[in-house]
């Protein structure tokens, strides 16, 4: 029981003097600025990383825009001599490589399923 006396009357000092809450307060201050600036150096990394991810988005942005520009662009138009070819009226325009080949046999076009 005594030394319960002892640690409350100490306490009740210690709680009283100027330079312990001054120490504590002292303490709190430093841990506060730590963090501050380590929240700070975050903050600085996040917005580098934003900067980043800002250009690659408007990079990406402009090359589908691209895409989309080349996909709706009016087509090139086909010629009538091929529009023949693909739908039998006419017969398929033989290459060099053909002719070497000998497929000239039929004038017919062959049809693969």
């Amino acid at each position: 029981m005594e030394w319960g006396n002892r640690a409350a009357s100490i306490a009740v000092k210690a709680a009283n003097s100027n330079t312990v809450v001054n120490v504590v307060l002292g303490a709190s201050c430093v841990a506060l600025i730590m963090r501050s600036i380590k929240q700070q150096r975050d903050i600085e990394a996040l917005e580098a990383e934003k900067e980043s991810l800002l250009k690659t988005n408007k990079a990406l942005k402009k090359t589908m825009w691209d895409w989309k520009q080349q996909l709706f662009a009016d087509p090139q138009p086909v010629p009538l001599a091929r529009i023949k070819a693909i739908y039998g009226e006419a017969p398929l325009p033989q290459t060099a490589g053909d002719a070497e080949k000998g497929d000239s046999k039929s004038s017919a076009p062959k049809f693969m399923v």
